[in-house]
C-alpha cells in the first residue's frame, strides 16, 4: 500500500488511482465506521462512496494530515448525517446510546464563538485521553468515535461487556471531572 503523502499527490495529479488507493488503505476502516453508526450495509457503502468524492473534491486545496484522521473524520459525519436523516421521526436506540453517554459532559456548536470553544474543548478531551491508560484510551476511542459495541470492544480487549461498562462509565465520570477542572460548565 502506498504511503498518505503519494496518496494525496495523486489526489493533487487528479488521478482516478488516488482513490483506489485510498479505498484499498482505508475503505474496510470506513466501512466500519458507517456500518457501526447506520447499522445498514447498503447506506454504509453509500456514506463511504461519498467519503471518497468528498476527498476527490477536496483535496486539492487541501493537504490533509494526518490523511487517515481526515478520511475517517468525513466519512463518520457523511454517515451521522444520513442516520439523523433516516431517523429524523425514529429513534435508532444503538447510536443514540452512544451519544446519550456522552451527553452529560459535552454541549454541540451552533455559533462561530461556539465552534472555538468546541476546538478549545476538543483539545481539552485530547488532553485527558493523553492521561489514560492505554486500554482505556482504546476503549473511549472505539466507543465514542468508531462507534464500536460494547460487545465488540469486550472481544477486542478480552474482558466481560459488564467490565467495558463500568470502565467507560468511570472514564466518562473522570472526564467530566476534568472538564470541570478545565473551567467547563456541564
Amino acid at each position: 500500500m502506498l504511503e498518505d503523502v503519494k496518496i494525496i499527490e495523486l489526489f493533487f495529479a487528479r488521478t482516478e488511482q488516488a482513490i483506489a488507493e485510498l479505498a484499498a488503505k482505508y475503505g474496510s476502516t470506513c466501512k466500519r465506521i458507517a456500518n457501526n453508526i447506520l447499522k445498514c450495509e447498503p447506506d454504509a457503502e453509500e456514506c463511504v462512496n461519498d467519503t471518497y468524492l468528498a476527498a476527490w473534491n477536496a483535496i486539492p486545496p487541501e493537504r490533509p494530515d494526518p490523511l487517515r484522521t481526515y478520511i475517517f473524520r468525513i466519512t463518520r459525519n457523511i454517515a451521522t448525517a444520513k442516520y439523523h436523516a433516516n431517523t429524523a421521526l425514529k429513534r435508532n436506540s444503538y447510536y443514540d446510546v452512544a451519544l446519550d453517554e456522552l451527553e452529560e459532559c459535552l454541549t454541540s456548536a451552533s455559533t462561530i464563538e461556539q465552534e472555538v470553544d468546541a476546538k478549545e474543548l476538543s483539545q481539552e478531551i485530547d488532553r485527558f485521553l493523553d492521561s489514560l491508560d492505554q486500554e482505556s484510551r482504546v476503549m473511549f476511542v472505539a466507543r465514542y468515535w468508531y462507534s464500536d459495541s460494547i460487545t465488540e470492544i469486550a472481544k477486542r480487549l478480552r474482558t466481560t461487556n459488564n467490565n467495558v461498562s463500568v470502565r467507560l462509565s468511570r472514564i466518562r465520570s473522570k472526564l467530566k471531572n476534568h472538564l470541570q477542572k478545565a473551567g467547563y460548565d456541564l
